[in-house]
Parts: C-alpha cells; structure tokens; sequence
C-alpha cells in the first residue's frame, strides 16, 4: 500500500472526512513522525509497533562496479519493530492467504 492508497481508503471508510483534510492529516503524521526520529527521539504506537534508530559503525565495502575500495561513514537508520498485537494479526492473516516462497516468486517473474 502506497500513501494514496492509504488516503483513499480512510476517505471510503468515513464520509464526513474530506480527502483534503485526510491528506494533511496523514502528511502530518509522517511528518512529525520523522521530525521525532531525525531528533534521535523513539516513537511507540502501542498495537502496532516502535520506531528507532540504529547505530550503523563506519565499515570498509567495495564499489561493485570498479572494485574500489571504500569507507561508508558511521550513521543512523530507522528500524521498526512490530508490535505483538500487529504480529499476531499477520500471522493470523497467513491463515487465509498462502505463503508464497520466493522461488515461486522468481518463476512468476521469468514467465512474465
């Protein structure tokens, strides 16, 4: 699901809400939300799930177009950690769609 998609089923799902006002609301969210983590703050939404950041050390990798070597710098990246209540909800999901592993994914892939 994409952001619009988002939008437009929350607009489907209450009638009195513009789309307008449901975009600046959502923008608004993920705005703030990555205010918060930018500011290194740790945001909780209780049933669903906890963004943080984690520490990434500098390291040594290659370009793998040249095979150069070069240094990443140290740095920050969000992480995500689902909640109980929404693990217990995708995998009560998988009781109704089929798992598909990724070798039957690549197939689909080829054939296409």
């Amino acid at each position: 699901m994409v952001k619009s998609e988002l939008i437009n089923r929350i607009a489907g799902r209450y009638d009195s809400l513009s789309v307008k006002d449901i975009e600046l609301s959502v923008n608004h969210i993920l705005d703030r939300m990555s205010t918060c983590l930018g500011a290194g703050e740790r945001i909780e939404i209780r049933g669903f799930g906890s963004f943080s950041l984690h520490y990434r050390p500098p390291r040594k990798a290659h370009n793998p177009k040249t095979g150069a070597r070069v240094f990443t710098e140290a740095k920050y990246t969000p992480h995500f950690k689902p909640g109980k209540d929404l693990r217990d909800r995708v995998n009560q999901s998988r009781l109704h769609y089929k798992i598909q592993e990724v070798a039957e994914q690549n197939e689909q892939e080829e054939d296409q």
